[in-house]
């Protein structure tokens, strides 16, 4: 261990020290979120060398985020996983953000049951957050179970009125579910919303084809 080290140890750091290695991890941090989009391997190379220095949670963070940019995402979702249920001096919302981003990256890895879980733990920590509730309806679409998707996405609704990605959803797990009246409604409602979103377009034909064959076989 280095003679800084043991210092860091052995001498209480002031309150103002305290902040001013806060901010500049968090400057750090920050530099680090733009280089995942410019350059992922050297964010990852970049948080390797910030590992080394202290594998403080900012660095840690900067690391997974580096993973998913890179598709690894299975390493960034535990790692997010991890950093969310350690020990460290984690606000709680910061907990609810790395459980959240976890399971997007579980969603995009095609780990749907893994996504539930943590968008489920995320709203343990943060319950009125209207987009984790919207991100778990997806994860519930991705494994058809079409009603849970619709309670999510309801509540979502609730939290945040007239989301047109919300009621989208929505109609889509309607449409599976062969419910058409309501299908169409909030299909209406997000086109309302959204009149130029391809998705939402998409969803119009959608609807309006199995609402032509539903009166077809009537």
């Amino acid at each position: 261990m280095s003679l800084i080290a043991l210092a860091m140890i052995t001498i209480p750091i002031s309150q103002s020290a305290s902040a001013d290695i806060a901010a500049q991890e968090q400057i750090r941090l920050n530099t680090c979120i733009q280089m995942v989009e410019d350059n992922p391997t050297e964010a990852y190379e970049d948080s390797l060398a910030w590992l080394g220095n202290g594998n403080r949670p900012r660095a840690r963070y900067c690391n997974a985020i580096s993973l998913i940019a890179l598709e690894r995402y299975e390493e960034g979702a535990a790692r997010l996983e991890a950093l969310a249920n350690a020990p460290d001096a984690i606000a709680l919302e910061d907990r609810a953000l790395y459980m959240a981003q976890a399971g997007n990256a579980w969603l995009t890895a095609s780990y749907p049951d893994a996504a539930i879980t943590a968008f489920s733990d995320a709203l343990k920590i943060d319950p009125r957050n209207g987009d984790y509730f919207k991100d778990r309806a997806t994860a519930f679409l991705a494994t058809e179970r079409w009603m849970e998707a619709v309670d999510d996405l309801t509540t979502s609704l609730d939290l945040q009125p007239s989301d047109p990605e919300a009621l989208s959803l929505r109609s889509r797990a309607y449409l599976a579910m062969e419910d058409l009246t309501n299908a169409e409604i909030d299909m209406k409602a997000a086109l309302a919303q959204d009149p130029r979103n391809i998705d939402i377009l998409l969803l119009r034909g959608d609807v309006r084809e199995a609402i032509r064959v539903s009166r077809e076989l009537q």
